[in-house]
């Protein structure tokens, strides 16, 4: 009988908290996304989106003044420092990137280019 008296009370000692927990609950469960998922933009900070023929990309980030540059391709980055005086071409001995106003052209290797590159913006302003 106490057991059964024990087992009661605790049973109604428990039953508020219990009832609390079936009112509206945010609680994330399903780790991969749902209704509330915000969209990033995959753009890193202070950087400039250049989109290539070939359905090719990068990043460029100036750094220091524009002595060099932050390239950013899928696959990794590297720094690109300012070739002489020139204030358009970058290079680390591997790559090479001539930027010219809204345009650039990337030699990343002896076989892999990307030619016909352009500013996200300046696409837009050219197709309309």
């Amino acid at each position: 009988m106490k057991t059964k008296l024990t087992r009661t009370t605790t049973l109604f000692a428990a039953l508020p908290i219990l009832i609390t927990g079936c009112g509206e609950m945010k609680m994330k469960v399903w780790p991969f996304g749902g209704d509330d998922n915000q969209i990033h933009s995959r753009a890193p900070a202070n950087a400039t989106e250049y989109q290539c023929e070939g359905n090719k990309g990068f990043f460029v980030r100036t750094l220091e003044g524009g002595a060099a540059v932050w390239l950013i391709l899928r696959e990794r980055e590297v720094r690109l420092d300012r070739v002489g005086a020139s204030s358009t071409r970058y290079s680390n001995s591997i790559s090479v990137l001539e930027l010219n106003g809204n345009e650039a052209t990337l030699t990343d290797g002896a076989t892999d280019t990307y030619s016909g590159c352009k500013t996200i913006d300046s696409k837009t302003a050219n197709s309309k």
